[in-house]
């Protein structure tokens, strides 16, 4: 799809209203060339819940708003959607206490800047990724106007306990950026679907699919497990970690499951953790977030769990002319979440390595034993780059697909909706074009 080419389909079907989904529903609402497009957002989302689904991954009391990104693409896309959190009031994202700059401590543990992969590739360890990050922090905070020294190096262990509030030398080297922070994901994603909603412009209809629909070549809507079909001139899969289950994209992104614990504090610790930075080790993965409301959040952003299943749901490429079923059963990672399983609880491993990342970010003896009152299983859709992939399907024709949020995508939720609707209208930015592209798999 080109630019010169494109023309606003009379009806579009947006599976899924997380991130990509509902932020690209209210981009397509300002914009005058799809002023006549029927706009429907379909979710799991029981009819007359809010949307997304609870168990979609940005549902969540918070999440990490940063420009500290090794890649300048990224690192310049996240600070303009920062522009957008600091803004406080009721009509802007961040108002309303969803958007707080508490600072980010972002560390690594001493090592190479770079190893070789499996497959012999070299790639950035922590270390690595945390010194690319601190210069273009310094070069974006430099363009905002801000003083000489805001960004400030953490030279040892020592630096790094000074900075953390919490007495904690929790990595070798790092830097503290005051000019990042953390947002409470659940209520900026309430605050979003409200204003998707008031645009009237967006039909909103709840449903599991069973699979996309498609004549020949063409994807034309999807069918529901309870036998309705929903169609459109123009179907954007926008499912996260479910679109996996829909759509063939193996060797493109998988489904894992993350790991994140949160332990009740009392009025005290609250106070004393009040103002710490959020904290971020790039080598172990292990984070913190700032409690709020007595409640403090740990998690381990790594490689994570993966639940393989054999489907005959997801929409495949035929293999040759011969090759009439588009639903064979092929084995993907699916989720498994607490609307599943209500009981779910993390594995033991996991129990303790969040532990052992809270013991170094918060080494204080009242938290060395005390319990986990809740956790979660956070399904993400990742890629191998960790790069978005947002774009035509190469083969089925009136699919688009906006997904592979690997983790860091809630961030940009002020400004990716903007991005997905020019990539569906044929002008991807310059600067992703390469990385959210449709990759070719080799058998």
């Amino acid at each position: 799809m080109s630019e010169a080419s494109f023309q606003a389909p009379a009806s579009l079907l947006i599976v899924g209203s997380g991130v990509f989904g509902l932020s690209t529903a209210y981009a397509l609402t300002q914009r005058p060339e799809w002023a006549s497009t029927r706009i429907t957002v379909l979710d799991r989302a029981a009819r007359g819940q809010p949307y997304p689904a609870r168990d979609a991954a940005s549902i969540d009391s918070s999440r990490i708003i940063r420009a500290d990104y090794a890649d300048p693409a990224y690192a310049s896309l996240a600070c303009q959607a920062q522009v957008e959190w600091r803004k406080q009031g009721p009509d802007h994202i961040g108002g309303e206490g969803r958007y707080t700059e508490s600072g980010l401590a972002l560390v690594a543990d001493e090592g190479p800047l770079v190893k070789r992969s499996s497959h012999g590739h070299e790639v950035k360890t922590g270390l690595g990724f945390a010194r690319q990050a601190y210069a273009n922090a310094v070069h974006e905070a430099r363009r905002e106007g801000r003083p000489e020294g805001f960004i400030r190096v953490l030279d040892g262990p020592d630096a790094v306990r000074g900075a953390s509030g919490t007495d904690a030398p929790f990595g070798d080297w790092g830097y503290l950026n005051p000019g990042s922070g953390w947002a409470d994901a659940e209520a900026a994603m309430d605050w979003l679907y409200a204003r998707v909603a008031a645009t009237g412009r967006v039909e909103f209809a709840s449903g599991t699919v069973a699979c996309l629909e498609v004549e020949g070549r063409r994807v034309v809507g999807a069918k529901l497990t309870d036998g309705q079909s929903l169609r459109a001139d123009l179907v954007l899969l926008a499912a996260g970690a479910w679109t996996p289950s829909l759509l063939d994209v193996r060797g493109q992104v998988v489904a894992t499951g993350q790991i994140l614990g949160y332990l009740q504090l009392d009025d005290a610790e609250q106070k004393k953790l009040d103002k710490v930075p959020v904290m971020l080790n790039l080598s172990s993965g292990a984070f913190l977030i700032p409690p709020r409301n007595k409640v403090l959040k740990v998690g381990l952003h790594a490689y994570g769990y993966q639940n393989p299943k054999k489907i005959t749901t997801a929409l495949v490429v035929p293999k040759g002319p011969s090759d009439s079923n588009p639903f064979p059963e092929i084995t993907v990672s699916q989720p498994y979440t607490h609307l599943d399983d209500p009981d779910i609880w993390m594995p033991a491993e996991s129990e303790q390595a969040l532990r052992r990342g809270l013991q170094k970010m918060v080494p204080w003896p009242e938290l060395k034993e005390r319990p986990f009152t809740a956790n979660r299983v956070c399904w993400y859709t990742d890629t191998a780059t960790g790069d978005f992939l947002i774009s035509y399907h190469p083969h089925w024709e009136g699919l688009f697909i906006a997904t592979g949020g690997s983790g860091h995508g809630f961030k940009f939720l002020p400004v990716l909706g903007d991005k997905i609707a020019d990539c569906v209208q044929g002008k991807c930015p310059t600067e992703f074009q390469n990385k959210w592209q449709w990759k070719e798999v080799n058998d």
